[in-house]
């Protein structure tokens, strides 16, 4: 159970570290150096290069909130059910529990997806 704990607890930590370095990309300031005309092609293939870059960050985001959620979300089911098969008189306590906790992860995911939104849109 322990072991389990801390897998989970890593694997959270390093989604959330490959978040923040893909997003880094989204925040990076261009450059332009160049004072003649090509200045103008620069610019361009660099903004088109910064929203290809917001958009693998955003989708990275929420996809590693999703898998992860995911993952939380079988591991409660699973337990659920097998506390439900070992306790039947405790259904009700454990069924509440359990979508509390569902709503919960849930709200994890939601609030990734709002980040990755706001990446794309106002960055």
């Amino acid at each position: 159970m322990k072991k389990t704990a801390k897998r989970i607890i890593t694997m959270g930590i390093l989604a959330v570290l490959i978040c923040t370095f893909c997003s880094l990309t989204a925040f990076a300031a261009s450059t332009d150096s160049a004072a003649d005309g090509n200045a103008v092609v620069e610019t361009q293939t660099t903004e088109s290069n910064s929203d290809g870059d917001k958009a693998i960050a955003a989708a990275i985001c929420v996809g590693l909130a999703a898998a992860g959620a995911a993952i939380g979300m079988g591991i409660a089911i699973a337990k659920s059910a097998e506390g439900i098969s070992r306790q039947p008189e405790a259904t009700g306590n454990i069924r509440t529990s359990l979508m509390l906790g569902l709503v919960f992860i849930e709200t994890a995911i939601i609030y990734a997806l709002i980040i990755a939104i706001l990446v794309i849109f106002v960055l």
